[in-house]
């Protein structure tokens, strides 16, 4: 790998995915103090599990499998889910709840970092990129195959720590006060 490709991947590894999992939990954060589970609630919440999903799905793909004309269009496919999910999420949750501008600032990060992540391996994967387009020499390959070398052991295992402590868990406390605020409503309408 030359030492711009180099430079370009260290960026992608070490500075867009701590950034991306900090906003992540400024994210939570932000709702937290908004205490959504008062406002927008379960919906929204469930709607953060959504673009969750979307966008976790893409970026463990992009980190243990060979990025190819067929991881690059499971990324764009991810990438575009999560941004209709976030516009679907922010109808939802401003027709119930004030969206701060630090919150609104956070949410900017959340909805570019996957598209830089992805123009990211664009660059880096540029002959697959053109594959895709049917443009450039090389034929494109669809396969889904391990990366070799894969990523090293620490990082992933740091990373996916990391993950869990400032993205996982927050949303799933947050799931959890949304179901409680949630569960004891109806049963103060049932008992009304």
């Amino acid at each position: 790998m030359d030492p711009t490709a180099a430079l370009l991947r260290d960026a992608l590894l070490y500075l867009l995915m701590p950034l991306w999992l900090a906003a992540g939990f400024a994210d939570w954060c932000c709702h937290r103090v908004q205490r959504i589970e008062h406002s927008a609630g379960l919906k929204e919440a469930l709607l953060h599990w959504l673009m969750l999903a979307e966008i976790g799905t893409g970026l463990v793909a992009a980190l243990l499998f060979k990025v190819n004309a067929g991881l690059l269009l499971v990324l764009l496919a991810a990438c575009v889910a999560h941004e209709l999910t976030t516009w679907w999420d922010l109808r939802y949750a401003s027709s119930r709840r004030r969206i701060p501008v630090a919150e609104q600032w956070v949410h900017s990060l959340q909805l570019v970092l996957p598209w830089v992540g992805l123009a990211g391996l664009v660059l880096l994967h540029w002959q697959q990129a053109l594959a895709v387009a049917g443009l450039g020499s090389a034929a494109p390959d669809w396969a889904l195959r391990w990366k070799q070398p894969g990523l090293p052991a620490g990082y992933l295992l740091g990373l996916a720590g990391a993950a869990l402590l400032l993205v996982l868990l927050p949303f799933a406390e947050e799931l959890w006060r949304c179901q409680r605020v949630s569960a004891a409503r109806r049963l103060r309408r049932g008992g009304a």
